[in-house]
């Protein structure tokens, strides 16, 4: 006969062979005989049947952070250039994350890479560097939509570098450079307009009041005064320049 303390024994080591412990941001799937349990487990403390008749798959619900590694893409005006971005996701529905795709992870992975280079392929050089969120905005759609029968939601997608090549950096740079010496122009012209406006008025200010021309002609000899001391000045009345002035 079996020793009771045996038969303890056996029970116990049977009862610890069917625990399992998830923790907060883990789920179970259980699969009984081969067949996936409705019921996902929750956190805490969950109890299987041993023996190889329940099995759990834990599944982890955390944000992943994935980075998509560069890729090859021919812009629509025929650019080569290196696209690489980072995949923020996280799992749903762990039962659609076990039964509808054989490895979440690595699919979702491949399936970044090709709606980064379809996407990109789409649009215009110009458009990949100034419209960022966009094109971000653009792929993150796509890719939640492709990933929702798997039970993953997308939350969000960065392009994080575009790689030019040497040839149109440096183009790139040129135009820059022009678009600067540009708006230096246009500034300048602007401020000539400006600068003539204002002598024009102070003209027809002038014109008007006689008395103003001789308070500038006598500012200006003290300027010259003032700058250079070692000049003697010889201050001609103003009325001489009076019949000049007229024919003016």
């Amino acid at each position: 006969m079996v020793p009771v303390y045996v038969v303890l024994a056996i029970v116990v080591l049977a009862l610890l062979s069917g625990v399992r412990v998830l923790q907060e941001y883990e789920r179970g799937v259980v699969f009984r005989l081969g067949k996936c349990m409705p019921v996902v487990r929750e956190p805490g403390l969950n109890l299987i049947i041993p023996f190889g008749i329940d099995q759990m798959l834990k599944i982890d619900l955390r944000v992943v952070t994935m980075d998509v590694p560069p890729q090859d893409v021919i812009t629509r005006d025929n650019v080569s250039v290196k696209v690489n971005a980072v995949v923020y996701f996280q799992v749903v529905d762990s039962r659609k994350a076990v039964l509808e795709v054989e490895n979440y992870l690595y699919a979702t992975n491949q399936l970044a890479q090709t709606t980064l280079r379809s996407v990109c392929g789409q649009q215009e050089l110009d458009f990949l560097l100034t419209e960022r969120d966009d094109l971000n905005e653009s792929i993150q759609g796509i890719l939640d939509r492709a990933t929702d029968p798997w039970g993953v939601k997308v939350t969000l997608v960065e392009v994080k570098q575009i790689d030019l090549p040497q040839e149109m950096q440096r183009a790139m740079a040129k135009q820059a450079e022009a678009e600067r010496e540009r708006r230096a122009k246009v500034i300048h012209a602007k401020g000539e307009q400006q600068a003539a406006a204002l002598l024009s008025e102070a003209a027809d200010q002038m014109a008007s009041n006689p008395i103003t021309i001789q308070l500038r002609y006598l500012q200006t000899l003290s300027e010259i005064a003032t700058e250079n001391n070692s000049t003697t000045l010889f201050p001609i009345p103003i009325n001489l320049f009076n019949k000049l002035l007229e024919k003016g």
